[in-house]
């Protein structure tokens, strides 16, 4: 009984340290939305049982080491144990226990963090290679970039136009793939609390960029969001360059093609208009409006030498028109 009350003190004591040290390193972002709270709660709580069973087992384990260890020259064998029913039962119902807590919270953590709120803010989310697009239904407006107001709900209903990707803001916790397939469209709903600047990530491995498929996120209080609305409604471009730099943002184009000559996954366009470009095939082809609208609408007709085929979508001729593409092609003949 000496050894056991021992061993108990310790184990409190070391669980405590343990956790305290847990909860001090940062291994979580800061909590910037309703679900995070929530879900950082249920975190919690796996902190206090690895805690306790870290310390349980290193204090059980060291504290014989050196209480029972053999002294002097006695080479007596030990009391031989053959088992204890009583034990293994007690052992495998914890466990089970334990597990079956869990599931509870688990599934009340998940009731809570899909509660739909009636207000919501509609945002339509695309995904692809490698690029984040959002649609506000509401305003008619689209942007490479997620503005959100602070203390309202938001629903991404959220599809793919290629592969699987996965939306994920680690300060907002929740996460959800992304389905190519108007059949599988996805709906994410979170409430942000924190106004800040954060960033969209894809958590799912979509190809050779994945690493970069990151977008900003502006988390406003609502006045300055809807200046924001405000400004986008009253700020669309009427000439063709403004309306192909404002088609080209919006649809991720930039997430590939540079504008300012650095290297990407596509070719820059800062003074591409007018070369001559070798291509894989080893030919050369002049780039010119017809060449340009080609490579937008069939991507893999004419790859240039040192670049990777199979990349761009290959069905953006179901999204631009040939006034859109003239105005993407205006706008990229102007980057000289």
């Amino acid at each position: 009984m000496k050894h056991l009350a021992i061993v108990s003190i310790l184990v409190v004591i070391f669980t405590l340290l343990t956790n305290l040290f847990l909860q001090s390193v940062g291994l979580l972002p800061v909590e910037a939305s309703t679900q995070a709270t929530i879900i950082d709660r249920l975190f919690n709580t796996h902190f206090w049982i690895i805690s306790f069973l870290f310390s349980l087992i290193t204090v059980i384990v060291v504290y014989s080491l050196f209480v029972f260890r053999r002294r002097g020259d006695d080479e007596t064998d030990g009391k031989f144990i053959t088992g204890s029913n009583k034990l293994e039962i007690v052992w495998t119902l914890i466990p089970l226990g334990t597990v079956i807590f869990f599931s509870f919270l688990g599934a009340q953590s998940l009731a809570e963090t899909t509660i739909i709120e009636p207000k919501a803010l509609n945002v339509n989310v695309t995904a692809g290679q490698w690029y984040w697009s959002f649609e506000y239904p509401d305003f008619e407006i689209k942007t490479d970039t997620l503005f959100l107001p602070v203390d309202r709900q938001v629903k991404l209903t959220m599809t793919s136009v290629d592969v699987i990707h996965s939306f994920w803001v680690p300060e907002f916790r929740v996460k959800q793939d992304v389905l190519p397939g108007e059949n599988f469209v996805k709906e994410l709903y979170f409430t942000p609390t924190l106004v800040g600047d954060y960033t969209v990530r894809c958590a799912e491995l979509c190809g050779g960029a994945h690493a970069y498929m990151n977008s900003p996120v502006k988390v406003m209080s609502e006045t300055d969001f809807q200046d924001w609305v405000d400004t986008e409604l009253g700020s669309v471009p009427q000439d063709p360059v403004g309306k192909g730099q404002k088609l080209v943002s919006q649809n991720g184009c930039v997430g590939c093609h540079s504008l300012d000559g650095s290297d990407g996954v596509g070719p820059t366009w800062l003074g591409l208009f007018g070369t001559t470009q070798t291509l894989a095939d080893g030919t050369s082809v002049k780039v010119d409006e017809a060449y340009l609208k080609n490579a937008i609408i069939k991507p893999n007709a004419q790859i240039v030498a040192g670049y990777p085929a199979n990349v761009m979508p290959s069905n953006y001729f179901d999204f631009f028109d040939d006034e859109d593409l003239a105005y993407m092609i205006a706008f990229i003949k102007s980057l000289q």
